[in-house]
């Protein structure tokens, strides 16, 4: 990274008008999922939207656990278009009952990137899932590495990486979105 590259990463983590602005957006991005809302989600995502859930390698060093041998989700903006029309059949059956869920974000950091308007944003998410028939729940811990486009019509969500904690998922289906 050169020296110019680092002072800009430094203004766009210190800029507290973007901190608030980015903080805003994944949060009503996480209560309109948990909502059910997912259309006005979709709303959300930029047109070159890519969404990758990498499955997690558990003999490979800490550097390579998330390599391309395995993916669980990899979606582009029509294929959200088209899990969201399936989830509103009432034939998506890993969702009927809908999943209950709580999301939970913190530790957001946000960084420049070489483009003006797009910066990225590292997080963490805690997901709560439970169905109604289900005597048991689901705690999903997840770190996120997101790409969004600031728009003159807000934050727009470019890409998600969603490396999951566990290399093992206990949860039966990931039709929720990370």
């Amino acid at each position: 990274m050169t020296t110019t590259e680092t002072t800009t990463t430094a203004a766009v983590a210190s800029d507290p008008e973007l901190r608030a602005l980015i903080t805003q957006f994944l949060a009503t991005e996480a209560r309109l999922l948990d909502e059910g809302r997912e259309e006005d989600w979709y709303e959300l995502l930029d047109d070159a939207f890519v969404y990758e859930v990498p499955v997690r390698q558990a003999t490979e060093p800490r550097s390579h656990e998330f390599t391309q041998r395995g993916i669980r989700v990899k979606d582009t903006k029509a294929h959200i278009r088209t899990r969201i029309d399936r989830l509103n059949t009432g034939l998506a059956y890993s969702e009927v009952p809908p999943s209950r869920t709580l999301r939970v974000v913190g530790s957001i950091e946000i960084h420049g990137t070489e483009a003006a308007d797009v910066v990225r944003v590292a997080s963490a998410l805690l997901l709560y899932r439970q169905r109604g028939i289900d005597t048991w729940n689901d705690l999903i811990p997840v770190r996120r590495e997101d790409t969004v486009r600031l728009t003159a019509d807000g934050p727009r969500l470019l890409s998600r990486r969603a490396l999951t904690t566990e290399t093992t998922l206990g949860t039966p289906n990931l039709a929720v979105f990370l």
